[in-house]
C-alpha cells in the first residue's frame, strides 16, 4: 500500500494504539486513572521511573556525543549532500527574507502543498485513535467551587481563559488541572476608556508586544503597592522583527518634535490640547507647554495639515526623525569587524570554513542601503592576523602581527577597515580562501584579548560591531583564561564560582567598549571548556548577544545549517547604532531597577551601542507620590541610528488606569509579565550570588503573593475554606515558577556543565516574553492523534495542534509527540509504535531503523508528513524577532538513556531527584502560606 493512498480498515489509527496491524481494528478499552496519592504520579514506563541515573560527565545532559563517521565537510566546510530526504538551503541569494528554508519547506508551509481543508475521512486520521488522557490531577465539575459554596455569586466560570474584565474570581490551585492553553492566550486589556486619547484611535494605547506591565492597574500609593506584594515593572520589547519590513511602525518625518519642558515626555496620544490648540497639558506631570508653530503645516507639499492626523496623536509606537539638535556628530556608519579563531581546533570542526562561506554569502543581505558599511578581518591564534585590501584591488594583503603587548601593534588602519562596497572583489577573495590560507595550522594558542584590544582600537573613533567567532579558550596574552570546570563543584554551594566571570579583564573591557560605542557579540563553538560565564561579560555590557554551539561540529550537516542559518540572518538584521535608551513614568512614579543587556550610564540612562533587535528588557518601577490622576503613563524613548544613516526617535507610550483597590490590583495581574520579572531578578542573584539564593527568591515572592490573597481576598469571592487559591489571571504563577526552578539555569543538579548554564541564564535574561515562555515551559503537542485541521492552512496560517500538559502521565508507549523548547524540537516517537506510523513520518519500515540524535525530518508524500512539516514550520516562525533556528532531535522510546533523560528533563509537572512534582509542590506551597 502507497503512504499516501487511502487506507484501508486495518490501518485505521486504531492500529496505531498499539494493536497489531492486521485485522480490523478493535476499540480500545478505556484506560483507568493512574494511582494518585499525597501529590505522587505513578508515571507509565516512558516516564520518568524510566529512565536511567544521568551520569557524572558532561554530556549527561542526554545530548550525544559526536559521531566519528560523520559526513565529510564539502565545499568551503559546508556539509556534502547527505540523502535525497535533505535539501541544503543556498546562503548565496540577495533576497533579505527573515529566514531561508529549503525550497520544499518553503512550499510545504506556504503553498497548496499543505491541505487547504482537513483530509477526507477515508485518508488516515489520528482522531480515531484518540485515546483517553491520563492525569495526575482530581478531576473537578465544570462548576465545582459554586456547589460548594451554594448560594455564592462566584460570577464567571473559573476553569473559562483569562478574562477580558477586572473582576475577581478566586479558584482552588490544589483542584484544578493546569489550563496551559492561558499561556498563549492574549493578555488582559486595559480597562482604560479610549475618551482619555486625544484622537480617541484604537492604536492609542501600545499593544502588549511592545510593552506589557505586570499590572494592568496602577495603585495610586505606595503603601498599596507594598501590601499587595505584587512586583510592579515595565516589560520592554522597542522592536519586534528583525527587519523594519516585517512590522513597521509610523514615522513622523518633518522633525518638528514637542516634548514636555519639564519632565521631558514627548506628545503622545494622551496629551490633552488646551486654549483652543496652541498649548497641551502634559499627561505625565500635567503642566502646560506650547505647541510648536508649524505642527499644522506639511511642509513638504506647504499645505495645512490635519492635526489629528499627525501619527504621534493616533499612535502610541512612532519613530520622529531626528533634528540636528539630537545629534552630537555626523551619523556613523555601520562596520563589522570579524573577529575569527583560526586555531587547529577551529579549523578541524570547521568554524572558519563555514563562517566565512556563510559571511561570502551574506554580504548583500548586510544593510548597505547608503553604501557606507565597512568590514574588517582579524584572525587569531597565537598571533594576530590582519587583512588589508586597496580600493578596487582583488587581494588582500596578510599582515602578521605576534607583538602582543598592550596595546597590540595595529598596522596601516586606512587600509584595514573595507568600504562593502568599494572593496567588494577583494572581500569575496579573501572570504573564499580564508580557511585554506589556515587548514595545515598546528596552533592551538588563542590570543583573543590582544585581539580584542586590536578591534576595538580599530574602531574606537567611530564605533561599530566586532563579531567574535571562537571555539577555543583564551590562553595567550590579555585576558587569559583557566581550565577551571571542575565537575566536583557542580550542584554544591559553590558551583556558583563557576558562573562568575574569571578575568576583571572582560568587564573592564566590556565598559570601555561601551564609551566608544562598540558592542562585541560572542559566537561561541564548544568542543570542550569554553568559560561561557566570563566571555558572556562583553555582549552583557556592550549591548551584545552570545550565541552558544554545544559540540558543535560542521561533519553533522544540522549544525552547520543551523550555525549557517542564524549568522546569516544576523548579519541581514537591521541595526540601531549609538543608541541611548531612557524611560519615564508619570509623577509619583520612578524607575528603580534596570534588567537586560546594555550598560547603565545613569540611575535611568541606559547605552547601547548597537540596539539588538531581539532582545527584552525589564525596568521595576516604585511608587514615591500619590496619584491623583484617573490614569498614569508610561514612556520609553531609544534615540538610535539607523542602518541607512538616520538619527530616530522610538517613542512607546504605554497608559493605565489607577486604582485604590487591592482587588483590582490582583484582577489586573499579568502572570506572564511577573514570570518575566522574577525570572530577571533569580538570573541577576544567580550571577551576583548563587543559585540557592535565586530559587529561594521564586519561592519567597510566590508565597508572599498567596499569602496576601489568602488574608484579603480569597473570603470576599469563595470563602477562606478552600486550602490553596488565587485569582484565575494568576493560576498558572505557580507553575510557572516552579517550572523555572526546574529550568537548566536554576534547577540543582551536578550533571549540567556550567557552559550550559551560564548560556541558559544568558538566554533567560534576553528572551522576549513570548519566547521566553516557551523556553520556561516548553510546548508539548500529540501528532499521532492530532486534530484533522491541524497542519494546514486556515486563514491565520498553519493551524497547531491543541498544547499539553508537561507530565509523562499523558504519553501513550505508541505515540508520537512534539516538544518545543525555542532552541531545541524534540520529536518523541514510543517503543510500541506500529510500523505505519514509522512509515509515514519517517519513511522507515520500523522504529528499529530510526537514528536517535540531531535529525531532519525527511520530505515525504503523505499528509501526516507534510503537516508534521507545516508545524515545524509554523513555530519556527512565530516570532519575526529572532535569528535562532531550534535544532530537532529525535527521541526514541527504546532508544539512548542519556536522550530520552534529557526529553523528560522538560516534563516540570513531574516529579524529579531534587524537585517536587507539581502538586507536591502546591502541597508545599499550602504549608507554608500563613493566615
Amino acid at each position: 500500500m502507497n503512504p499516501g493512498d487511502a487506507y484501508d480498515e486495518r490501518y485505521t489509527y486504531g492500529a496505531y494504539s498499539g494493536y497489531p496491524a492486521t485485522g480490523p481494528a478493535v476499540p480500545r478499552p478505556a484506560v483507568p486513572q493512574p494511582p494518585y496519592a499525597a501529590g505522587m504520579t505513578q508515571l507509565p514506563t516512558e516516564g520518568m521511573n524510566g529512565m536511567p541515573a544521568m551520569p557524572a560527565d558532561g554530556a549527561a545532559i542526554g545530548i550525544p556525543p559526536m559521531p566519528t563517521d560523520g559526513a565529510a565537510i564539502g565545499m568551503g566546510g559546508m556539509p556534502a549532500a547527505g540523502g535525497a530526504a535533505q535539501t541544503v538551503p543556498t546562503m548565496g541569494s540577495s533576497h533579505r527574507s527573515r529566514r531561508q528554508y529549503p525550497a520544499e519547506i518553503f512550499e510545504l508551509t506556504n503553498s497548496q502543498t499543505v491541505p487547504m481543508t482537513p483530509p477526507p475521512v477515508s485518508e488516515p486520521s489520528y482522531l480515531m485513535a484518540r485515546t483517553p488522557t491520563l492525569s495526575p490531577y482530581p478531576e473537578a465539575a465544570p462548576n465545582a467551587l459554586a456547589t460548594q459554596m451554594g448560594n455564592v455569586n462566584l460570577g464567571p466560570d473559573p476553569n473559562a481563559a483569562m478574562m477580558p474584565t477586572t473582576e475577581l474570581v478566586s479558584i482552588d490551585l490544589y483542584n484544578q488541572t493546569p489550563e496551559i492553553s492561558d499561556l498563549y492566550a492574549p493578555p488582559l486589556p486595559i480597562n482604560l476608556p479610549l475618551t482619555y486619547s486625544a484622537t480617541q484611535a484604537e492604536t492609542s494605547n501600545c499593544p502588549p508586544k511592545y510593552m506589557r506591565t505586570t499590572l494592568k492597574a496602577i495603585p495610586n500609593t505606595n503603601s498599596l503597592l507594598k501590601k499587595s506584594k505584587l512586583p510592579f515593572a515595565i516589560v520592554l520589547r522597542p522592536y519586534t522583527s528583525l527587519l523594519e519590513e516585517d512590522d513597521p511602525v509610523p514615522v513622523v518625518s518633518d522633525t518638528i518634535i514637542s516634548r514636555c519642558r519639564r519632565c521631558r515626555m514627548y506628545i503622545n496620544p494622551f496629551s490633552i490640547f488646551v486654549d483652543n490648540g496652541h498649548r497641551y497639558r502634559c499627561n505625565s506631570c500635567g503642566i502646560v507647554n506650547e505647541v510648536p508653530q508649524s505642527y499644522d503645516w506639511d511642509s513638504f507639499r506647504n499645505v495645512q495639515r490635519d492635526r489629528w492626523q499627525r501619527p504621534e496623536l493616533n499612535y502610541a509606537v512612532v519613530d520622529f526623525l531626528a533634528p540636528q539638535e539630537y545629534m552630537v556628530r555626523p551619523p556613523q556608519p555601520l562596520i563589522y569587524v570579524f573577529l575569527i579563531d583560526v586555531s587547529f581546533i577551529s579549523i578541524s570542526s570547521g568554524m572558519v570554513a563555514t563562517a566565512t562561506r556563510t559571511i561570502l554569502e551574506s554580504l548583500d543581505r548586510i544593510p548597505n542601503k547608503e553604501g557606507r558599511t565597512q568590514v574588517a578581518f582579524i584572525g587569531v591564534d597565537s598571533s594576530l592576523h590582519f587583512f588589508s585590501i586597496a580600493p578596487g584591488a582583488e587581494e588582500a594583503s596578510q599582515m602578521v602581527v605576534s607583538d602582543l603587548d598592550d596595546p597590540p601593534f595595529l598596522p596601516r588602519n586606512q587600509d584595514l577597515l573595507l568600504n562593502l562596497r568599494e572593496c567588494r572583489q577583494g572581500i569575496e577573495n579573501l572570504l573564499t580562501k580564508f580557511n585554506s590560507m589556515f587548514a595545515s595550522t598546528r596552533d592551538s594558542s588563542n590570543a583573543l584579548g590582544p585581539a580584542l584590544k586590536a578591534a576595538q582600537h580599530l574602531i574606537e573613533n567611530i564605533g561599530g560591531k566586532i563579531c567574535c567567532f571562537v571555539s577555543s579558550l583564551p590562553n595567550v596574552g590579555s585576558g587569559k583564561l583557566s581550565l577551571r570546570e571542575d565537575p566536583k563543584l557542580l550542584g554544591t554551594n559553590r558551583e556558583s564560582n563557576l558562573l562568575h566571570h574569571q578575568d576583571a579583564f572582560y568587564k573592564s573591557f566590556a565598559v570601555e567598549c561601551s564609551t566608544n560605542q562598540v558592542s562585541v557579540d560572542m559566537f561561541l563553538f564548544s568542543s570542550q571548556y569554553q568559560d561561557v560565564a566570563t566571555l558572556s561579560c562583553l555582549p552583557r555590557y556592550t549591548a551584545g548577544k552570545t550565541q552558544f554551539y554545544y559540540r558543535w561540529n560542521a561533519s553533522r550537516s544540522e549544525d552547520a545549517l543551523k550555525f549557517a542559518s542564524e549568522l546569516s540572518d544576523y548579519l541581514s538584521s537591521e541595526v540601531a547604532l549609538e543608541a541611548v535608551m531612557r524611560v519615564r513614568g508619570s509623577s509619583g512614579i520612578r524607575m528603580s531597577s534596570f534588567y537586560g543587556n546594555f550598560f547603565n550610564r545613569s540611575s535611568d540612562l541606559c547605552a547601547f551601542p548597537s540596539f539588538p533587535r531581539d532582545q527584552c528588557y525589564v525596568i521595576e518601577a516604585v511608587i514615591e507620590d500619590t496619584i491623583t490622576k484617573p490614569f498614569a503613563s508610561f514612556q520609553a524613548a531609544i534615540l538610535h541610528t539607523t542602518s541607512s544613516g538616520e538619527r530616530r526617535i522610538r517613542v512607546v507610550t504605554l497608559s493605565l488606569p489607577v486604582t485604590n483597590s487591592l482587588t483590582e490590583l490582583y484582577a489586573s495581574a499579568d502572570q506572564l509579565a511577573m514570570m518575566h520579572v522574577l525570572t530577571m531578578r533569580a538570573t541577576e542573584k544567580a550571577l551576583s550570588s548563587n543559585l540557592s539564593d535565586a530559587r529561594d527568591g521564586i519561592t519567597n515572592k510566590l508565597i508572599e503573593i498567596l499569602e496576601v490573597y489568602k488574608k484579603n481576598l480569597a473570603g470576599q469571592n469563595t470563602g477562606a475554606a478552600l486550602p490553596l487559591q488565587i485569582c484565575t489571571n494568576l493560576k498558572l504563577l505557580p507553575l510557572l515558577c516552579l517550572s523555572l526552578m526546574k529550568h537548566t539555569g536554576f534547577r540543582k543538579s551536578s550533571h549540567i556543565p556550567s557552559d550550559l548554564r551560564s548560556i541558559a541564564l544568558c538566554n533567560l535574561s534576553t528572551l522576549p516574553t513570548s519566547l521566553l515562555t516557551r523556553y520556561v515551559y516548553p510546548t508539548l503537542y500529540s501528532l499521532h492523534d492530532m486534530p484533522l485541521e491541524a497542519g494546514t492552512v486556515a486563514e491565520d496560517g498553519v493551524i497547531l495542534p491543541p498544547a499539553l500538559n508537561l507530565t509523562s502521565a499523558i504519553m501513550q508507549t505508541f505515540g508520537l509527540y512534539l516538544l518545543d523548547t525555542h532552541f531545541q524540537q524534540f520529536l518523541y516517537i514510543g517503543k510500541d509504535a506500529v510500523p505505519q506510523l514509522a512509515m509515514d513520518a519517517f519513511g522507515v519500515s520500523s522504529i528499529a531503523e530510526l537514528k536517535a540524535g540531531r535529525f531532519t525530518l525527511p520530505i515525504l508524500d503523505n499528509p501526516l508528513n507534510t503537516r508534521m512539516h507545516a508545524i515545524l514550520g509554523k513555530l519556527r516562525s512565530l516570532d519575526k524577532g529572532t535569528i535562532v533556528q531550534p535544532s530537532l532531535y529525535l527521541v526514541r522510546g527504546d532508544g539512548d538513556p542519556q536522550l530520552r533523560s534529557w526529553f523528560f528533563s522538560h516534563f516540570v509537572e513531574d516529579r524529579s531527584d531534587t524537585a517536587p512534582s507539581y502538586l507536591q509542590f502546591l502541597q508545599l506551597l499550602k504549608e507554608k502560606v500563613r493566615d
